[in-house]
């Protein structure tokens, strides 16, 4: 969230510039929001999505004539990065109503990402010479409902459980002929195709009832890199893809 909190505030006043009514949340344990990140757990995050939808339809409501009417032709978008993907569309099974989504750089499965994160306390430990078993060791420990303390922060099993069985399958309960997702990733190479994963997930989608667009754009892998830094291509491509433009089927 460091590394991307910047992109994420600049494209959400970019859409609320071209006249979306957009929240961007902090979860719990995350940001300004009330308790440390070893308190997350999947569950209470699933909860926060749906809070944060009630707030801004509320919100949207009360300026609507009359007030309290929703917004005519405002459909719902749950936008995500990485596995904030796979949290949205484990959200959207919760809901009654039909929503879009728009996919940031989406994994497959949220297993990889857990493993990547796991991996920063064997690359710290490496210096000391105390990573063998390391990995062994954190799994059995959020096995067993514990914690594991990671580049400063306590991720708890309630989290780690939750982001390992995450896949990124569509809710057909959700889906009507209308639902779309739009698929951004980002890429330095001027050649630079969706990998056969993605592929294959975007089929999935397609099969589950959703008109699902992609595209890759020219841009750095902002959530990773060492220095703070910004992918512009990407928020233009994102308002493009929202009203519709400039993205192609895979």
């Amino acid at each position: 969230m460091n590394k991307s909190r910047r992109m994420a505030a600049m494209q959400a006043r970019a859409m609320a510039k071209a006249g979306f009514a957009v929240l961007q949340i902090d979860l719990l344990g995350c940001g300004d929001s009330s308790g440390d990140f070893g308190d997350a757990t999947w569950d209470a995050w699933l909860d926060d999505v749906a809070l944060g939808l009630q707030h801004l339809q509320t919100r949207t409501a009360a300026q609507a004539e009359p007030p309290g009417q929703p917004l005519p032709g405002a459909p719902v978008w749950l936008w995500g990065l990485r596995a904030g993907c796979l949290l949205a569309a484990d959200a959207a099974k919760r809901m009654t109503q039909p929503v879009n989504f728009l996919f940031w750089q989406a994994p497959a499965s949220g297993k990889a990402l857990l493993q990547q994160f796991l991996r920063l306390k064997i690359a710290g430990d490496l210096a000391s010479g105390q990573s063998k078993g390391v990995m062994d060791d954190m799994r059995r420990q959020l096995a067993n409902g514990g914690a594991v303390e990671i580049a400063g922060y306590w991720l708890g099993s309630g989290l780690a459980s939750g982001l390992e069985r995450g896949v990124l399958e569509p809710s057909a309960a959700a889906a009507v002929p209308t639902s779309r997702v739009e698929w951004l990733e980002l890429s330095t190479r001027e050649d630079a195709t969706l990998s056969p994963v993605a592929q294959k997930t975007i089929a999935q989608w397609q099969s589950g009832g959703f008109a699902v667009r992609s595209r890759v754009v020219n841009g750095p892998a902002f959530w990773q890199t060492t220095e703070i830094e910004d992918a512009p291509d990407l928020i233009s491509a994102t308002l493009q893809a929202l009203a519709g433009e400039g993205a192609s089927a895979p």
